[in-house]
C-alpha cells in the first residue's frame, strides 16, 4: 500500500518535471526566435539603407548613426579625328565581289568605343555613297559602308559638319541622312539636318537624369554656298545662331561640349581665330570642346576667364587618311569622365589623350590605326609613309606626341576640373 503511494508520488513528480523541461524548451524556443526575428530585421533595416544610397556607421559610443553616402552620375566620352577616305582608304575595304567592308580600320580601338558612354568620330567625308561614285580629294565621295564599319565599332556619335560636306552637293547629304536614319537610327548624327526643326533641336545625351548637350559646326564649306532654301542643311559657325543654340543648351542640359571644325590645317598650335572662337564658347558656358580639321594634333588647354572653366582639345588630327605627310598620321583620342553627383555638381573628374598611328599598309588587315603605346618598329618599317619619308618611326611619333600634348602624353589622365 505505502509502496504504492511512493510510486504515485514519483510518477507526479516526474510529470511535474516534464511539464516545468517542456516549459522551459518553449519560452528557450520563443526567445531563440525573437531573436532571429529581430536579426533578420536589423539585416533587412541594413540593406534597405544601402539600397536608398545610405550606410550605417556606429560611433565610439556604440549608437547607430545614418549617413548619406556620395551618390554620382558618372559618362565616359571617346572621340576620335578625322576619317578622311582617299582612294587608298577606300581601297582597302574592297573585296572580291566588288563589295566594301571597313571594320578593319577600327578594329584596334573598338574595345574603346564600346565601354564609352558617348564614343564620337569626325566624319570628314560625306557618305554619299556608291550610286554617286566614289571620289577622293579634293571632292570626297565615301561608300555608306564606313558609316555601317562605325556604328559597328561602337561609335554613336558621327559628325558631319565639315569642309567637305558639300562636296557632292546636297544630293548626297540627303543620301547620307537617309542611311543614318534607315541603317542606324541607334546612331547620333550632328551638324546636318533634313528639316529646320531638326536643326532647332539640340542634341541631348542623357544617363540616369545627368544630360550632356552635344553640338558640332564648321568654319565652312570650301566655298560652297548652302541651297537658299535649304539654310539649315548643314550648321556652320556662325555666331548668332550658336548663341542661341548655346543658350538653349544651358537651359536644357547640365554639360555642353561643342565639337568645331576649325583651325590651319597642318599647324601643331592653336590659331588666333581658335583662341578667339575659344574665348566665345568660354562667355557662354560651355565646359568642353573637341576640335577637328587640321588634320594634325594640337595641344588640350583648360581655359578660364574667373567664372567659367573649360577643356579645349585644339585638334585630334587624322585618325585614317591617305595624306603625304608623316605627321599627318599621328592622330590622338580623347578620353574625358565627367560626373554630375547628388548635389547637381558637375565635373570633369579625368582627362587624357591617346595618340594614334595610321598604318599603311598592303592589304585590308594591314590599313589600320594603332595606339601608339601598341605600334612598333617593325610595323614602322612596313607603314607605305616610308616610301616619301624615310625618317618616319616611333621616336619621331613620341617626340611629336611629346612637344604637342606635354607631361598629359605619358600621365594618360589628368586631375579634376571643376565646371
Amino acid at each position: 500500500m505505502e509502496s504504492g503511494k511512493r510510486d504515485g508520488i514519483k510518477n507526479r513528480k516526474r510529470r511535474l518535471i516534464r511539464r516545468r523541461w517542456r516549459r522551459r524548451r518553449k519560452a528557450a524556443s520563443v526567445i531563440l526566435l525573437g531573436v532571429l526575428i529581430i536579426g533578420l530585421a536589423i539585416f533587412l533595416g541594413h540593406k534597405c539603407l544601402e539600397l536608398m544610397g545610405k550606410t550605417v556607421m556606429t560611433s565610439q559610443k556604440g549608437k547607430n548613426i545614418v549617413a548619406e553616402e556620395k551618390k554620382y552620375v558618372e559618362v565616359k566620352l571617346s572621340m576620335v579625328g578625322d576619317i578622311l577616305t582617299h582612294t587608298q582608304v577606300m581601297e582597302s575595304g574592297r573585296r572580291s565581289d566588288g563589295s566594301y567592308h571597313y571594320n578593319h580600320l577600327f578594329r584596334n580601338v573598338k574595345k574603346q568605343m564600346e565601354s564609352s558612354d558617348i564614343a564620337i568620330a569626325n566624319q570628314e567625308v560625306i557618305l554619299g555613297g556608291t550610286e554617286l561614285g566614289l571620289s577622293s580629294y579634293p571632292d570626297f565621295n565615301a561608300p555608306q559602308e564606313i558609316g555601317d564599319a562605325l556604328a559597328a565599332s561602337g561609335f554613336n556619335t558621327i559628325l558631319h559638319a565639315t569642309n567637305h560636306t558639300m562636296d557632292k552637293g546636297e544630293e548626297a547629304v540627303n543620301n547620307t541622312l537617309e542611311f543614318w536614319k534607315e541603317k542606324h537610327p541607334e546612331v547620333s548624327v550632328l551638324g546636318i539636318h533634313e528639316t529646320q526643326e531638326e536643326q532647332d533641336e539640340i542634341h541631348i545625351f542623357e544617363k540616369d537624369g545627368f544630360k550632356i548637350a552635344i553640338l558640332n559646326y564648321t568654319y565652312g564649306l570650301n566655298g560652297i554656298k548652302l541651297p537658299k532654301n535649304r539654310p539649315y542643311l548643314v550648321d556652320l559657325m556662325d555666331k548668332e545662331k550658336m548663341d542661341e543654340d548655346l543658350k538653349k543648351a544651358e537651359k536644357l542640359a547640365d554639360f555642353t561640349v561643342v565639337c568645331p571644325h576649325w583651325g590651319t590645317e597642318y599647324q601643331f598650335e592653336e590659331t588666333e581665330e581658335q583662341k578667339e572662337w575659344t574665348q566665345f564658347f568660354l562667355e557662354r558656358g560651355v565646359d568642353l570642346v573637341l576640335g577637328a580639321h587640321p588634320h594634325v594634333i594640337e595641344p588640350v588647354k583648360w581655359v578660364e576667364d574667373g567664372e567659367n572653366k573649360m577643356l579645349v582639345y585644339y585638334s585630334l588630327g587624322n585618325f585614317v587618311s591617305r595624306q603625304d605627310k608623316w605627321y599627318t598620321m599621328l592622330g590622338a583620342m580623347a578620353n574625358v569622365t565627367i560626373r554630375k553627383d547628388s548635389k547637381g555638381k558637375v565635373s570633369i573628374t579625368d582627362y587624357g589623350v591617346e595618340p594614334l598611328v595610321t598604318h599603311i599598309g598592303t592589304t585590308e588587315e594591314d590599313y589600320t590605326t594603332y595606339y601608339l603605346k601598341d605600334y612598333t618598329e617593325e610595323l614602322a618599317k612596313k607603314n607605305k609613309i616610308r616610301n616619301q619619308y624615310s625618317e618616319f618611326s616611333i621616336k619621331k611619333l613620341e617626340e611629336l606626341s611629346k612637344d604637342v600634348f606635354g607631361d598629359l602624353y605619358k600621365s594618360g589622365t589628368q586631375a579634376e576640373g571643376n565646371t
